[in-house]
């Protein structure tokens, strides 16, 4: 592992002058949590002179719940997001997300948008410097070609946040602050399919916050694959969002991570479907049709495509199930 670089550290106290701080530094970086770019700094993967913490930013720790639904400040835990009651009553799926990132420690440091804006990762790309080096390094670190796809004119890195897929079944937005202007945007619209540039934010955009509408009689959930069960990223995840009448589901959503170089919401899941036969079969179908896992890890693309329509379905069976038991 390469010694941490040398670098200055800001610590504004508020959104205005974390964003005017990262227009005056063009190579700096937002310091949230750090479990993940401390660590690719150390290996040599990420180069800048200056990090921006953001940890004494008031507005990016607060979880504001009120009728409209809940906001979710950037600066959040993934601790603190999992144990919040209103986050446990009505968004099953993104506390069930939070839990299943890395381990304890890891969770009481890391943040939403630290895991929302997480860089996209290769088994060619994180890598000691020395591993790299050997392997004339691949497309996203210094070198023209995509190791995974030799042939391709950009980089198959897999991105693997969690928090991602579960905020899109729950139709999160996303709250944007810039130099010049605020925005919000649908969470999805941050992210595109490249595994060098996933995300559409400008360099000196910051991510201040999602916010996560109350849907009544939305059921949602989250399950993954991975090597382990504690501390690993996915290798695929998937998060389901439900609504039922009777033993129909008349609102069905899923969005998957692992797999692609952005979080994936499935398309054609428009109308009514049951948790069996046919139904079963052509919901397994479009993941299928629309998931592009590559070699990007140490675990097999056909495999990890397999994996998603399973967890879909096991996840719908079990959405279904609890909508069918009579309540408290």
């Amino acid at each position: 592992m390469e010694p941490m670089p040398v670098f200055q550290l800001l610590r504004p106290t508020c959104v205005a002058d974390a964003v005017a701080a990262r227009a005056r530094a063009k190579s700096a970086r937002f310091l949230a949590g750090g479990t993940d770019l401390l660590a690719n700094m150390r290996h040599g993967l990420v180069s800048t002179d200056t990090l921006i913490d953001l940890t004494a930013i008031a507005e990016l720790r607060d979880i504001h719940a009120d009728g409209s639904g809940l906001r979710i400040g950037a600066g959040v835990t993934l601790a603190a997001l999992a144990a919040h009651p209103a986050v446990q009553a009505d968004y099953a799926a993104l506390a069930q997300a939070a839990l299943s990132i890395a381990g304890p420690t890891h969770r009481a440091s890391g943040t939403v948008g630290g895991n929302l804006c997480l860089d996209t990762r290769c088994r060619y790309y994180n890598q000691s410097e020395s591993w790299r080096s050997a392997n004339d390094y691949c497309k996203k670190n210094s070198a023209d070609t995509c190791r995974v796809a030799p042939k391709a004119d950009r980089c198959y890195a897999a991105y693997s946040g969690d928090l991602a897929p579960a905020l899109m079944v729950l139709g999160a937005t996303a709250h944007i602050a810039g130099p010049a202007r605020a925005r919000e945007v649908p969470l999805a619209q941050v992210f595109v399919d490249d595994g060098m540039a996933h995300l559409l934010l400008a360099p000196d955009e910051l991510l201040v916050a999602v916010h996560v509408p109350l849907q009544a009689g939305l059921r949602s959930g989250y399950d993954k694959l991975r090597i382990r069960g504690s501390i690993d990223f996915a290798l695929a995840g998937v998060a389901v969002a439900l609504r039922t009448d009777g033993e129909q589901i008349t609102d069905l959503r899923i969005a998957t991570t692992g797999t692609d170089s952005r979080p994936l919401m499935v398309t054609g899941l428009e109308g009514a479907w049951r948790t069996s036969g046919e139904d079963e079969a052509r919901i397994s179908k479009l993941l299928r049709q629309q998931i592009g896992p590559m070699e990007t890890t140490l675990t097999a693309a056909a495999y990890r495509r397999r994996v998603v329509p399973v967890l879909a379905r096991r996840l719908m069976q079990r959405l279904v199930g609890a909508s069918a038991r009579p309540q408290d």
